[in-house]
Protein backbone atom coordinates (compact mmCIF):
# COMPACT_ATOMS: atom_id res chain seq x y z
CA UNK A 1 0.00 0.00 0.00
CA UNK A 2 1.04 3.61 -0.54
CA UNK A 3 1.62 5.87 2.48
CA UNK A 4 -1.74 7.54 1.83
CA UNK A 5 -3.49 4.17 1.81
CA UNK A 6 -1.70 3.10 4.99
CA UNK A 7 -2.70 6.36 6.68
CA UNK A 8 -6.31 5.87 5.59
CA UNK A 9 -6.26 2.33 7.00
CA UNK A 10 -4.95 3.59 10.33
CA UNK A 11 -7.60 6.30 10.48
CA UNK A 12 -10.31 3.74 9.73
CA UNK A 13 -9.01 1.43 12.45
CA UNK A 14 -8.90 4.23 15.02
CA UNK A 15 -12.44 5.29 14.12
CA UNK A 16 -13.71 1.72 14.35
CA UNK A 17 -12.41 1.32 17.91
CA UNK A 18 -13.95 4.65 18.94
CA UNK A 19 -10.59 6.24 19.75
CA UNK A 20 -10.89 8.75 16.89
CA UNK A 21 -14.01 10.92 16.75
CA UNK A 22 -15.47 12.64 13.71
CA UNK A 23 -14.08 16.06 14.69
CA UNK A 24 -10.48 14.88 14.52
CA UNK A 25 -10.72 12.36 11.67
CA UNK A 26 -10.03 14.95 8.93
CA UNK A 27 -6.83 16.04 10.65
CA UNK A 28 -5.60 12.45 11.07
CA UNK A 29 -6.40 11.87 7.41
CA UNK A 30 -4.57 14.99 6.25
CA UNK A 31 -1.43 14.97 8.44
CA UNK A 32 1.22 12.40 7.38
CA UNK A 33 2.62 10.79 10.53
CA UNK A 34 5.65 9.45 8.67
CA UNK A 35 6.74 13.00 7.79
CA UNK A 36 7.50 13.59 11.48
CA UNK A 37 9.61 10.49 12.07
CA UNK A 38 13.42 10.30 11.80
CA UNK A 39 15.19 7.98 9.38
CA UNK A 40 15.98 5.62 12.29
CA UNK A 41 13.56 4.92 15.11
CA UNK A 42 12.68 2.18 17.58
CA UNK A 43 9.16 0.75 17.46
CA UNK A 44 7.38 -1.10 20.24
CA UNK A 45 7.00 -4.55 18.72
CA UNK A 46 6.14 -7.62 20.79
CA UNK A 47 6.91 -5.83 24.04
CA UNK A 48 10.32 -4.49 23.05
CA UNK A 49 11.78 -1.53 21.16
CA UNK A 50 13.24 -2.74 17.85
CA UNK A 51 15.35 -0.55 15.62
CA UNK A 52 14.18 0.26 12.13
CA UNK A 53 16.03 2.25 9.47
CA UNK A 54 14.25 3.76 6.51
CA UNK A 55 17.33 3.53 4.33
CA UNK A 56 17.70 -0.22 4.83
CA UNK A 57 14.06 -1.28 5.40
CA UNK A 58 11.85 1.31 3.70
CA UNK A 59 8.71 -0.83 3.53
CA UNK A 60 8.95 -1.93 7.16
CA UNK A 61 9.72 1.64 8.23
CA UNK A 62 6.63 3.00 6.48
CA UNK A 63 4.48 0.17 7.77
CA UNK A 64 5.53 0.88 11.36
CA UNK A 65 4.89 4.59 10.85
CA UNK A 66 1.23 3.72 10.36
CA UNK A 67 0.94 0.98 12.95
CA UNK A 68 -0.83 1.74 16.20
CA UNK A 69 2.38 1.57 18.22
CA UNK A 70 4.54 4.11 20.07
CA UNK A 71 7.87 4.92 18.43
CA UNK A 72 10.99 6.02 20.29
CA UNK A 73 12.89 8.78 18.50
CA UNK A 74 15.53 9.68 21.10
CA UNK A 75 17.41 7.91 23.90
CA UNK A 76 19.13 9.36 26.95
CA UNK A 77 18.42 13.02 26.10
CA UNK A 78 20.32 12.62 22.85
CA UNK A 79 23.60 11.55 24.42
CA UNK A 80 25.79 8.91 22.85
CA UNK A 81 26.63 5.50 24.22
CA UNK A 82 24.34 2.58 25.01
CA UNK A 83 20.60 3.19 24.84
CA UNK A 84 19.15 3.08 28.37
CA UNK A 85 16.20 5.46 28.76
CA UNK A 86 13.85 6.59 25.97
CA UNK A 87 13.50 10.37 26.19
CA UNK A 88 11.45 11.40 23.15
CA UNK A 89 8.89 9.59 21.04
CA UNK A 90 5.88 9.57 18.74
CA UNK A 91 3.01 8.44 20.95
CA UNK A 92 0.71 5.54 20.14
CA UNK A 93 -1.90 6.88 17.66
CA UNK A 94 -4.79 5.51 19.76
CA UNK A 95 -3.65 7.54 22.76
CA UNK A 96 -3.02 10.63 20.61
CA UNK A 97 -6.58 10.45 19.32
CA UNK A 98 -8.09 9.77 22.75
CA UNK A 99 -6.24 12.65 24.40
CA UNK A 100 -7.29 15.05 21.65
CA UNK A 101 -10.86 13.89 22.20
CA UNK A 102 -10.41 14.59 25.93
CA UNK A 103 -9.06 18.04 25.07
CA UNK A 104 -12.17 18.90 23.00
CA UNK A 105 -10.40 21.80 21.30
CA UNK A 106 -12.52 23.61 18.73
CA UNK A 107 -11.87 26.20 16.01
CA UNK A 108 -11.47 29.63 17.54
CA UNK A 109 -9.75 28.31 20.67
CA UNK A 110 -6.11 28.91 21.54
CA UNK A 111 -4.07 25.86 22.58
CA UNK A 112 -0.73 25.36 24.30
CA UNK A 113 1.01 22.01 23.87
CA UNK A 114 3.71 20.95 26.34
CA UNK A 115 6.24 18.56 24.81
CA UNK A 116 6.51 19.10 21.05
CA UNK A 117 8.39 15.87 20.43
CA UNK A 118 8.25 15.01 16.74
CA UNK A 119 5.76 17.79 16.00
CA UNK A 120 3.02 15.41 14.83
CA UNK A 121 0.54 16.34 17.56
CA UNK A 122 1.17 20.04 16.97
CA UNK A 123 0.44 19.49 13.27
CA UNK A 124 -2.87 17.81 14.11
CA UNK A 125 -3.78 20.77 16.32
CA UNK A 126 -2.69 23.29 13.67
CA UNK A 127 -4.71 21.52 10.96
CA UNK A 128 -7.90 21.66 13.02
CA UNK A 129 -7.49 25.01 14.75
CA UNK A 130 -5.17 27.00 12.49
CA UNK A 131 -1.47 27.72 12.82
CA UNK A 132 -2.01 31.01 14.67
CA UNK A 133 -4.01 29.31 17.42
CA UNK A 134 -1.35 26.79 18.44
CA UNK A 135 1.82 27.20 20.51
CA UNK A 136 4.02 24.24 21.38
CA UNK A 137 7.01 24.14 23.72
CA UNK A 138 9.87 21.63 23.87
CA UNK A 139 12.81 21.60 26.30
CA UNK A 140 15.36 19.86 24.05
CA UNK A 141 16.96 22.20 21.46
CA UNK A 142 17.71 19.40 18.98
CA UNK A 143 14.21 17.94 19.23
CA UNK A 144 12.78 21.46 18.87
CA UNK A 145 14.75 22.10 15.69
CA UNK A 146 13.76 18.76 14.17
CA UNK A 147 10.09 19.31 14.98
CA UNK A 148 10.11 22.84 13.59
CA UNK A 149 11.67 21.55 10.36
CA UNK A 150 9.20 18.67 10.07
CA UNK A 151 6.24 20.99 10.67
CA UNK A 152 7.43 23.43 8.04
CA UNK A 153 8.06 20.60 5.58
CA UNK A 154 4.51 19.36 6.06
CA UNK A 155 3.08 22.84 5.58
CA UNK A 156 2.31 23.78 9.22
CA UNK A 157 3.62 26.82 11.07
CA UNK A 158 2.41 26.85 14.68
CA UNK A 159 4.56 28.76 17.17
CA UNK A 160 7.40 26.41 18.24
CA UNK A 161 9.25 27.43 21.39
CA UNK A 162 12.33 25.88 23.01
CA UNK A 163 11.92 26.18 26.76
CA UNK A 164 10.81 24.68 30.05
CA UNK A 165 7.26 23.43 29.62
CA UNK A 166 6.61 23.47 33.36
CA UNK A 167 6.53 27.28 33.10
CA UNK A 168 3.96 27.22 30.33
CA UNK A 169 4.25 29.97 27.72
CA UNK A 170 3.01 33.30 29.03
CA UNK A 171 3.50 35.16 25.75
CA UNK A 172 0.31 33.75 24.22
CA UNK A 173 -1.73 33.26 27.40
CA UNK A 174 -4.51 32.91 28.28
CA UNK A 175 -5.25 29.59 26.59
CA UNK A 176 -8.55 27.84 26.12
CA UNK A 177 -6.84 24.47 26.19
CA UNK A 178 -3.52 23.09 27.44
CA UNK A 179 -2.34 19.60 26.52
CA UNK A 180 0.80 17.86 27.69
CA UNK A 181 2.41 14.99 25.82
CA UNK A 182 4.87 14.39 28.64
CA UNK A 183 3.92 13.00 32.02
CA UNK A 184 4.22 14.77 35.35
CA UNK A 185 4.11 13.94 39.02
CA UNK A 186 2.79 17.40 39.86
CA UNK A 187 0.69 19.61 37.56
CA UNK A 188 2.29 23.09 37.63
CA UNK A 189 -0.02 25.83 38.98
CA UNK A 190 1.41 27.98 36.17
CA UNK A 191 -0.65 26.00 33.66
CA UNK A 192 -3.80 26.82 35.60
CA UNK A 193 -2.84 30.51 35.76
CA UNK A 194 -2.34 30.61 31.98
CA UNK A 195 -5.68 28.91 31.18
CA UNK A 196 -8.96 30.78 30.95
CA UNK A 197 -11.67 30.09 33.53
CA UNK A 198 -13.65 27.17 32.16
CA UNK A 199 -10.66 26.10 30.08
CA UNK A 200 -9.37 22.53 29.98
CA UNK A 201 -5.98 21.00 30.81
CA UNK A 202 -5.24 17.44 29.65
CA UNK A 203 -2.08 15.77 30.91
CA UNK A 204 -0.65 12.36 31.76
CA UNK A 205 0.17 12.01 35.44
CA UNK A 206 2.78 9.51 36.66
CA UNK A 207 2.85 9.30 40.47
CA UNK A 208 6.16 8.45 42.10
CA UNK A 209 5.08 5.01 43.30
CA UNK A 210 4.13 3.77 39.82
CA UNK A 211 1.51 3.51 37.06
CA UNK A 212 0.00 6.53 35.33
CA UNK A 213 -3.19 7.98 33.86
CA UNK A 214 -4.46 10.94 31.85
CA UNK A 215 -6.30 13.62 33.81
CA UNK A 216 -8.77 16.15 32.37
CA UNK A 217 -8.96 19.28 34.49
CA UNK A 218 -11.35 22.22 34.18
CA UNK A 219 -10.21 25.60 35.51
CA UNK A 220 -12.62 27.12 38.02
CA UNK A 221 -14.47 30.38 37.50
CA UNK A 222 -11.94 32.60 39.29
CA UNK A 223 -8.96 30.94 37.57
CA UNK A 224 -7.18 29.95 40.77
CA UNK A 225 -7.61 26.16 40.69
CA UNK A 226 -8.54 23.29 38.41
CA UNK A 227 -10.20 19.97 39.06
CA UNK A 228 -11.29 16.92 37.11
CA UNK A 229 -11.23 13.17 36.67
CA UNK A 230 -8.74 10.77 35.20
CA UNK A 231 -9.90 9.34 31.88
CA UNK A 232 -7.62 6.43 30.97
CA UNK A 233 -4.31 4.73 31.73
CA UNK A 234 -1.14 6.06 30.17
CA UNK A 235 2.62 5.56 30.01
CA UNK A 236 4.56 8.67 29.00
CA UNK A 237 8.08 9.92 29.53
CA UNK A 238 8.38 12.29 32.48
CA UNK A 239 8.89 16.00 32.18
CA UNK A 240 12.63 16.40 32.58
CA UNK A 241 12.35 18.77 35.51
CA UNK A 242 10.24 16.25 37.44
CA UNK A 243 12.38 13.17 37.05
CA UNK A 244 13.16 11.71 40.45
CA UNK A 245 16.30 9.90 41.42
CA UNK A 246 15.98 8.30 44.84
CA UNK A 247 18.80 8.32 47.30
CA UNK A 248 20.96 5.16 47.50
CA UNK A 249 19.87 2.53 49.99
CA UNK A 250 22.86 3.40 52.18
CA UNK A 251 21.24 6.76 52.97
CA UNK A 252 18.33 4.91 54.54
CA UNK A 253 20.10 1.87 55.91
CA UNK A 254 23.60 2.43 57.27
CA UNK A 255 25.28 -0.92 57.61
CA UNK A 256 23.92 -4.33 56.67
CA UNK A 257 20.28 -5.22 56.11
CA UNK A 258 18.07 -5.67 58.14
CA UNK A 259 19.66 -3.04 60.38
CA UNK A 260 17.34 -1.89 63.16
CA UNK A 261 14.17 -2.92 61.32
CA UNK A 262 11.19 -4.54 63.00
CA UNK A 263 9.95 -7.82 61.52
CA UNK A 264 6.34 -8.70 60.75
CA UNK A 265 4.35 -10.67 58.18
CA UNK A 266 1.77 -9.88 55.51
CA UNK A 267 -0.63 -11.96 53.44
CA UNK A 268 -0.43 -9.49 50.56
CA UNK A 269 2.13 -10.40 47.93
CA UNK A 270 3.40 -7.09 46.52
CA UNK A 271 4.45 -8.75 43.27
CA UNK A 272 1.09 -10.37 42.49
CA UNK A 273 -1.25 -7.87 44.14
CA UNK A 274 0.43 -4.57 43.27
CA UNK A 275 3.25 -5.18 40.82
CA UNK A 276 1.05 -6.97 38.29
CA UNK A 277 -1.92 -4.62 38.63
CA UNK A 278 -1.57 -1.09 37.26
CA UNK A 279 -4.80 0.03 38.90
CA UNK A 280 -3.62 -1.18 42.30
CA UNK A 281 -0.32 0.63 41.77
CA UNK A 282 -2.16 3.78 40.79
CA UNK A 283 -4.41 3.67 43.85
CA UNK A 284 -1.41 3.23 46.16
CA UNK A 285 0.51 5.94 44.32
CA UNK A 286 -2.27 8.51 44.74
CA UNK A 287 -2.63 7.67 48.42
CA UNK A 288 1.13 7.86 49.06
CA UNK A 289 2.56 10.59 46.82
CA UNK A 290 5.88 10.74 48.72
CA UNK A 291 6.63 6.99 48.62
CA UNK A 292 8.52 5.15 45.90
CA UNK A 293 9.55 1.54 45.42
CA UNK A 294 12.18 -0.66 43.82
CA UNK A 295 12.45 -4.37 43.13
CA UNK A 296 15.48 -6.63 43.48
CA UNK A 297 15.81 -10.32 42.70
CA UNK A 298 15.54 -12.52 45.76
CA UNK A 299 16.01 -16.26 45.23
CA UNK A 300 13.07 -17.38 43.10
CA UNK A 301 11.19 -14.16 43.75
CA UNK A 302 11.65 -10.48 44.44
CA UNK A 303 12.35 -8.18 47.33
CA UNK A 304 10.25 -5.05 47.20
CA UNK A 305 11.83 -1.98 48.76
CA UNK A 306 9.78 1.05 49.83
CA UNK A 307 11.25 4.47 50.64
CA UNK A 308 9.96 7.92 51.59
CA UNK A 309 11.33 10.99 49.82
CA UNK A 310 12.20 12.59 53.16
CA UNK A 311 14.79 9.80 53.65
CA UNK A 312 13.48 8.86 57.08
CA UNK A 313 11.89 5.43 56.60
CA UNK A 314 12.14 2.26 54.56
CA UNK A 315 10.54 -1.17 54.32
CA UNK A 316 11.07 -4.45 52.48
CA UNK A 317 8.74 -7.29 51.60
CA UNK A 318 10.01 -10.60 50.19
CA UNK A 319 7.76 -11.90 47.44
CA UNK A 320 8.36 -15.65 47.18
CA UNK A 321 6.23 -17.76 44.79
CA UNK A 322 4.03 -20.33 46.51
CA UNK A 323 4.12 -18.68 49.92
CA UNK A 324 0.95 -17.69 51.81
CA UNK A 325 2.64 -15.04 53.95
CA UNK A 326 5.56 -12.76 53.26
CA UNK A 327 8.39 -11.43 55.41
CA UNK A 328 8.20 -7.70 56.17
CA UNK A 329 10.95 -5.45 57.58
CA UNK A 330 10.29 -1.80 58.47
CA UNK A 331 12.44 0.95 59.90
CA UNK A 332 12.02 4.62 60.71
CA UNK A 333 9.23 6.80 62.12
CA UNK A 334 6.87 5.65 59.38
CA UNK A 335 5.84 2.04 58.79
CA UNK A 336 5.84 2.26 55.03
CA UNK A 337 4.59 -1.23 54.25
CA UNK A 338 1.73 -0.74 56.69
CA UNK A 339 0.84 2.42 54.78
CA UNK A 340 1.04 0.66 51.41
CA UNK A 341 -1.05 -2.23 52.71
CA UNK A 342 -3.66 0.21 54.08
CA UNK A 343 -3.83 2.02 50.73
CA UNK A 344 -4.25 -1.29 48.91
CA UNK A 345 -6.97 -2.41 51.34
CA UNK A 346 -8.73 0.92 50.88
CA UNK A 347 -8.77 0.38 47.11
CA UNK A 348 -10.12 -3.17 47.48
CA UNK A 349 -12.79 -2.05 49.97
CA UNK A 350 -13.94 0.65 47.50
CA UNK A 351 -14.60 -2.07 44.89
CA UNK A 352 -11.27 -1.83 43.06
CA UNK A 353 -12.26 1.44 41.34
CA UNK A 354 -10.96 2.22 37.88
CA UNK A 355 -9.13 5.33 36.77
CA UNK A 356 -12.32 7.21 35.96
CA UNK A 357 -13.44 7.23 39.61
CA UNK A 358 -10.29 9.06 40.66
CA UNK A 359 -9.71 12.76 40.21
CA UNK A 360 -7.26 15.56 40.92
CA UNK A 361 -7.56 19.11 42.18
CA UNK A 362 -4.70 21.54 41.52
CA UNK A 363 -4.32 24.75 43.55
CA UNK A 364 -1.53 27.35 43.85
CA UNK A 365 -0.14 25.39 46.83
CA UNK A 366 -0.25 21.83 45.49
CA UNK A 367 -2.53 19.06 44.31
CA UNK A 368 -4.90 16.59 45.96
CA UNK A 369 -6.09 13.27 44.57
CA UNK A 370 -9.61 12.11 45.37
CA UNK A 371 -12.02 9.23 44.87
CA UNK A 372 -15.48 9.90 43.35
CA UNK A 373 -15.74 13.48 44.68
CA UNK A 374 -13.22 16.24 45.50
CA UNK A 375 -14.29 16.18 49.15
CA UNK A 376 -13.11 12.56 49.46
CA UNK A 377 -9.28 12.80 49.31
CA UNK A 378 -7.24 9.61 49.12
CA UNK A 379 -3.89 10.94 50.33
CA UNK A 380 -2.92 9.44 53.66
Amino acid sequence: MSPDEQRAALVAALAETGALNADWAPSFTAVPRHAFLPDTFWADESGGDTECSRSSEPERWMGLAYCDVPIVTQWDDGGGGPRIFPTSSASMPTLVAEMLSDLDARPGQRVLEIGTGTGYNAALLAHRLGNDMVSTIEVDPQVTAQARSALLGAGYTPEVVCGDGSLGWKAQAPYDRVISTVSLRLIPPTWVEQTRPGGVIVSPVSPLFGSGAVVRLTVNDDGTSASGRFTRSSAFMLLRGQRYRGEPVEKYLPGEWPGDSAQSWTKIDPEASIGDDWLAQFACALALPDVYCRRAEFGEGWTWWFFDTAVTSWATVDSVPGKSRFDVRQSGPRRLWDEVEAAYDQWVAAGRPGYERYGLTVTPTGQTAWLDEPDNPVSR
